[in-house]
């Protein structure tokens, strides 16, 4: 490989990992995208296998948390860029068992930017998420907000963030750090809300819809996202947090209804279930200062929910695999 410039991605198995590492390959940049994914549960090579014999790109199958092979990993392949999705992101399985989330998301992070602070990396991009800032009833977080984190899930990713910032803080380590909104899109995997509702439905199962389907998200294409990261790997500041939201804000109940409408059922199929605990109402983010950088989503909320329920009725061979009990 030389000495040529290589991108690690660590997570590109998952759902936005994945999504992003197509995106970087269709543009024909040069880098190479070195994959680091343990395959846990929702990691899934079939996600890549149309790019998986692609020049530009390498799979290494490995943990965030080993500090050897990730260390070996940035010197041998002349890593000069970070872009750290791996995470365990599952509120609901996060409420079961918090130990893997402590373990992946704290440690793991920990784990990368101390081998990046000896590799002299050039940008390390932290993808969290708008969840570390908790519910707020009006209004949008800022950057600058403090962080209020409601699920051992979003508490895990708010410490991820305070440790990547020191790192900027006391190292210098050119740390950026990005929080996006709900993503949607193709390849999520089928525990997500969406992916979930959709597949449930093509299934010919009820809908579990939490409390009375209140709680508002908003949502972004996750090609929208892969722009954003795309936009402030070239142009943002290292030591700052970019927040990455559509302005798309959606009741459960309201995203519920689209989708049945989608694929032709009506409100009969949905299941009103128990409320999860400690369930944050509303999340929603001021992304004017990505905006500055010359970002703005391309998608219409209608036209990538249409494309994604096209995407899962096409797309059946990918995901009934991940429903049947293992």
């Amino acid at each position: 490989m030389g000495n040529a410039m290589s991108i690690l991605i660590t997570g590109g198995c998952g759902f936005i990992g994945s999504n992003f590492i197509k995106y970087w390959l269709e543009k024909q940049r040069s880098t190479t995208i070195v994959n680091l994914d343990k395959l846990t549960y929702a990691g899934n090579l079939a996600n890549l296998r149309d790019i998986e014999s692609d020049a530009h790109y390498k799979f290494i199958q490995g943990d965030i948390c080993n500090p050897v092979l990730v260390r070996d990993l940035l010197k041998t392949e002349h890593i000069r860029t970070v872009i750290h999705f791996a995470a365990e992101s599952h509120v609901d399985r996060s409420i079961a068992n918090a130990s893997e989330f402590i373990r992946t998301n704290v440690l793991g992070t920990f784990t990368l930017l101390n081998a990046a602070l000896s590799s002299n990396v050039e940008r390390f991009i932290h993808i969290s998420t708008d969840e570390v800032y908790g519910s707020i009833s009006m209004g949008s977080f800022r950057e600058t907000d403090s962080l209020n984190p409601s699920s051992p899930y979003s508490s895990s990713k708010a410490s991820s963030d305070l440790i990547a910032r020191s790192f900027y803080v006391t190292h210098n380590l050119p740390v950026i750090i990005t929080r996006c909104t709900n993503n949607y899109g193709p390849y999520q995997y089928p525990e997500k809300l969406i992916p979930l509702f959709i597949t449930n439905l093509l299934e010919g199962k009820k809908i579990p819809l939490y409390g009375t389907g209140k709680n508002v998200r908003d949502w972004i294409h996750v090609l929208d996202h892969c722009r954003a990261i795309d936009c402030i790997l070239e142009n943002g500041t290292p030591g700052e947090i970019y927040n990455i939201g559509s302005d798309n804000e959606r009741s459960n109940i309201e995203i519920t209804l689209k989708i049945l409408e989608a694929v032709n059922k009506d409100a009969s199929n949905i299941e009103y279930v128990k409320d999860r605990a400690g369930h944050d109402l509303r999340y929603s983010l001021d992304s004017s200062k990505l905006k500055s950088l010359g970002w703005k989503p391309k998608y219409s909320f209608e036209k990538g929910l249409k494309e994604t329920v096209e995407w899962y009725i096409a797309n059946d061979r990918w995901w009934l695999p991940l429903k049947r009990p293992r």
